[in-house]
């Protein structure tokens, strides 16, 4: 194989072909580009060029393209007549009939849009097309190696603050990404093309320049040596000639690989906590409580011990450095480095430091090695807060038998001015306090001070890295903290707003994001939201309606209890409450919600579908009750004493109120959302001790199934 990118596509033939019949010059970049990757995509070539068809239209134009090709405006727009040139050459030398032909500009014609849509996707962006752009725009002779490479020397000598930014809202990290996406697509294809080239002998010759390399000495190095060379070479022909080199040379900084940004590690385990949680990575965070000054970023990283020992070159911390790059390659960023690169240089440093804990953990230690091999969630979960703090003891106690009520579990733990900086579990008092359980003992104590010490010991090193503070039993991100891990939520792809975003949401995505929030977070960001559309009663019934439309579209996922104990936290007014009392989904909440105020609103006004949704969620919530009890009380074989009956208990006193009792509830809490009742139905059908109940839960339980059974098929078929 010879050291050329010339592949045998046709392209010169093509072009000519093209000036000659059809009066177009074709822009030859974009060109090559189409005939190369139709014919490393397996394209048939006997018409003297890549037969085009569907399929590979729709992968070039869709998914190679954006991240092979830098284009300006024209080239990109000329894409669509080189495959339209192209399906008429073949079809001119006799390789499709009209049908084909038909099709494959059917083809053409329908991912064009998505092409463009994607070529202008700052997700799609890579290195070398952002350097490609960035030198035309300064108008470099990009086929021309020493143009290149001294416009490179420039930009890499230039301060850091003076370069220009990426798009908005890219990270280096995104960049990288994609990159490393085009590197492997393009080696994938070239080395199915080689295979190809050896098993099959097409009328028009190999594909690839001619080889020699089997017979070398190794000819696995030298066959993956030569196909390297060839895509660097694809690579500048589509961007700036010998910009691939240079970028994995002598300025490989200017386009850092995974192996060099170490937050990318954290980044998949902060998504895998994020799926954990709520299984879809655009389910949006709280904001930060507060996030740092850019100005400020330079004085936060340097004045963290760890960071500052790391540029110091200090023995002590020598294991982290070749991780961190401090000292190292990283010198230049806490010399001279952007707000943005300084934030990501203490994530690579907080990610280091987590991966340190993991690696340090004493596996005959249960308390230290759950909680060392836990120090990415410890992180997940403050931010999760809203970067709220948290108390050490309170989180510690999660472990043990102690079970802290719902409502304080989120609390913002008080932090003292000072305190002894050796950690001690607080005195019982003030334990009962934080844990909102009166009378603990000292057993109680005991049992929650192994674990508290092991989760501080994990803090306290985090502490060095300047994100994470402790102050007596309180903890939580430091303002730095909050930017770093911000950042590296960013890079793992899951929803991060700042704190003046949310603002922005319309309604429907503001209430399935403040759902899930802290109620005192969740508040501020509802009080911020109808602040900034005018606070009247029409913007607060908005929300309300978003509220509504989310429960009938997804009664399980949506926590309609919750939201409106947010809505009232942030001060809803009575008038919006009122005006939805004749929701036929969320009156009997507006109802409660005015009652618990001392309100009077006639219950009469609220549809009985929405007391069925008001009652079926309370019923829910009474069923896991009961399973929770059967698993803490269950006797040696197994069986509660004495049996859990607060969801009987529950919908009796419902029945006794609903118009026509059990036999019109039940089928009305299958109205409501038969997925949901199934459980309610099955747990009242094996466990009612009145025989007319039980058989009417049955009874319902069979229409409720095969209802919650068609919806789901419904939904299967339609995508969703």
């Amino acid at each position: 194989m010879t050291r050329t990118t010339a592949l045998n596509t046709g392209l010169d033939a093509f072009l000519a072909w093209a000036e000659r019949e059809r009066r177009t010059a074709l822009p030859p970049r974009p060109a090559d580009a189409v005939l190369t990757l139709l014919a490393l995509h397996g394209a048939d070539r006997r018409a003297g060029v890549p037969e085009p068809t569907p399929e590979l239209v729709r992968r070039v134009l869709v998914e190679d393209l954006p991240l092979l090709l830098w284009a300006s405006p024209e080239e990109a727009a000329a894409v669509p007549s080189v495959l339209t040139a192209l399906a008429d050459r073949v079809r001119e030398a006799g390789r499709l009939n009209a049908k084909r032909h038909a099709r494959v500009l059917a083809a053409v014609e329908e991912a064009v849009p998505v092409f463009a849509e994607a070529h202008g996707d700052p997700g799609r962006l890579t290195w070398p097309r952002w350097y490609a752009s960035l030198m035309r725009a300064d108008g470099v002779e990009v086929d021309d190696p020493g143009a290149v490479s001294a416009w490179l020397a420039a930009f890499d000598a230039a301060p850091r603050a003076g370069r220009p930014a990426l798009p908005a809202p890219l990270h280096r990290s995104d960049v990288t990404a994609a990159t490393f996406e085009s590197r492997i697509r393009l080696a994938d294809v070239l080395l199915a093309a080689f295979a190809d080239d050896l098993e099959y002998s097409s009328p028009a010759g190999p594909l690839l320049p001619a080889a020699s390399i089997l017979d070398a000495d190794c000819p696995e190095e030298a066959l993956m040596s030569e196909l390297e060379a060839l895509a660097t070479g694809l690579s500048d022909g589509w961007t700036a000639a010998g910009l691939a080199a240079a970028l994995s040379g002598p300025y490989a900084a200017l386009a850092p690989g995974p192996e060099e940004l170490p937050h990318l590690v954290l980044a998949d385990r902060f998504l895998d906590e994020h799926l954990d949680y709520h299984g879809d990575s655009a389910v949006p965070l709280p904001p930060p409580a507060a996030l740092p000054d850019p100005g400020e970023i330079r004085a936060l990283l340097r004045a963290a011990p760890l960071p500052a020992a790391l540029a110091a070159g200090s023995d002590d911390v020598r294991d982290l450095a070749e991780l961190c790059g401090l000292p190292g390659p990283a010198e230049a960023v806490w010399t001279d480095g952007t707000p943005q690169e300084l934030v990501e240089l203490a994530a690579d440093v907080l990610a280091a430091v987590v991966e340190r804990i993991a690696s340090r953990s004493d596996p005959d230690n249960p308390a230290d090695e759950e909680y060392a091999l836990d120090a990415a969630h410890v992180l997940y979960g403050l931010y999760a807060r809203g970067g709220t703090p948290d108390s050490v003891a309170r989180r510690a106690s999660g472990h043990t038998d102690l079970v802290v009520p719902r409502d304080l579990e989120d609390a913002p733990a008080a932090v003292p001015a000072s305190a002894p900086a050796a950690y001690e579990t607080p005195a019982l008092a003030e334990l009962s306090g934080l844990l909102g359980l009166p009378g603990l003992t000292e057993d109680d104590r005991s049992a929650v001070d192994d674990r508290a010490r092991a989760l501080a010991a994990v803090v306290d090193e985090l502490t060095g890295t300047g994100c994470v503070f402790r102050t007596g039993d309180a903890y939580g991100l430091t303002p730095l903290g909050n930017a770093a891990v911000r950042l590296v939520l960013a890079a793992g792809h899951v929803t991060a707003p700042d704190e003046h975003e949310p603002a922005s949401w319309d309604a429907a995505r503001t209430v399935g994001a403040v759902q899930h929030w802290p109620p005192a977070v969740a508040a501020r960001a509802l009080t911020a939201w109808t602040t900034a559309r005018g606070a009247t009663d029409a913007v607060w019934s908005e929300l309300l309606d978003a509220v509504s439309a989310a429960k009938a579209a997804d009664f399980y996922r949506t926590l309609t209890q919750s939201l409106f104990a947010r809505l009232d936290r942030a001060g809803i007014p009575d008038g919006p409450l009122r005006s939805a009392l004749a929701d036929p989904v969320t009156g009997a909440y507006a109802h409660r919600l005015l009652h618990s105020r001392g309100e009077p609103a006639d219950e009469g006004l609220v549809p009985l579908t929405a007391r069925a949704v008001f009652l079926l969620e309370e019923l829910d919530a009474r069923w896991a009750d009961d399973m929770r009890a059967f698993v803490a009380t269950a006797g040696e074989d197994g069986a509660p004493e004495p049996a859990p009956t607060a969801l009987i208990d529950a919908f009796d006193e419902a029945a006794a109120g609903w118009p026509g009792g059990a036999a019109t509830l039940l089928p009305a809490l299958a109205d409501a959302d038969p997925a949901s009742a199934v459980r309610v139905l099955e747990d009242l059908r094996g466990r009612h001790p009145d025989g007319r109940v039980a058989d009417l839960a049955a009874h319902t339980l069979k229409t409720a199934k095969a209802t919650a059974k068609r919806s789901a098929a419904r939904s299967r078929g339609s995508g969703r």
